[in-house]
């Protein structure tokens, strides 16, 4: 949720909406780039326990640097589209969720493109798969780890500015929902943005149906119980997602 947190700051210092979202994506990407730079290069090839390590000290240092220079106030920001709900079947809807739908459109579409269509997706991917063989053909398998890193924290910039209007942020809400994405994608299946969005509605709807019938104090408990359960019968995902792509 640091991208909706930038987001609200940037436009608490009155810069409009649009310019402060593309600023605190912008942000974010670096953030995630630097972290590579400095914390995860360095300790590249050794163990795995250690890189995960890394990542969750580092998710906690963020954490405390966003409380220091952002304060420990909850964050809104303001909706993409002002009015009143729209009634669809019954229902009452709000625009930001079109919103949220409208922009997850978008992302799983350009990263299709992107890992698909361009040799700058195909040489990504090729780095996840083989790095030793993409290496031997040129591919700057270090510069490929850093865009990595920086489009996922720009993906989870765009994903905390979408839902923020909605829950409102602060810095410490980033930890559950990096759970709750977790527990999607596992659930989808990872290496298909398609089936990880599945995942995520399949959870989303395990939860509201949980806190409607059970009761709402075991509702983010779901996440955990779900990522649980599939990760012992079922790793590849429920939706047939996997981590080999042809290149």
């Amino acid at each position: 949720m640091l991208g909706g947190m930038l987001g609200a700051f940037f436009t608490g210092v009155g810069l409009p909406l649009p310019i402060a979202a593309v600023a605190a994506i912008a942000a974010t990407a670096a953030i995630g780039a630097v972290f590579e730079l400095l914390a995860v290069r360095p300790i590249k090839g050794g163990d795995p326990l250690r890189i995960i390590m890394v990542t969750i000290g580092g998710a906690v240092v963020l954490r405390q640097m966003a409380l220091h220079l952002l304060g420990p106030d909850e964050r809104a920001l303001a909706a993409f589209t002002q009015g009143a709900s729209l009634r669809a079947f019954g229902a009452a809807v709000e625009r930001q969720t079109i919103w949220i739908w409208a922009l997850t459109t978008v992302a799983v579409v350009a990263l299709a493109l992107l890992y698909r269509k361009t040799m700058f997706g195909r040489a990504m991917r090729a780095t996840a798969l083989r790095r030793d063989a993409a290496r031997l053909v040129g591919v700057s398998t270090s510069t490929m780890v850093t865009a990595s890193f920086a489009l996922a924290a720009a993906l989870g910039a765009v994903a905390g500015l979408a839902v923020a209007p909605l829950t409102q942020t602060s810095f410490h809400v980033g930890a559950s929902m990096g759970v709750k994405g977790f527990a999607a994608a596992i659930l989808g299946g990872l290496g298909n943005p398609v089936a990880a969005v599945g995942g995520g509605l399949i959870l989303g709807l395990l939860e509201s149906l949980t806190a409607g019938y059970v009761d709402p104090i075991y509702k983010d408990a779901v996440a955990l119980v779900v990522l649980l359960v599939v990760l012992f019968a079922r790793p590849q995902g429920l939706l047939g997602g996997s981590g080999r792509m042809k290149v």
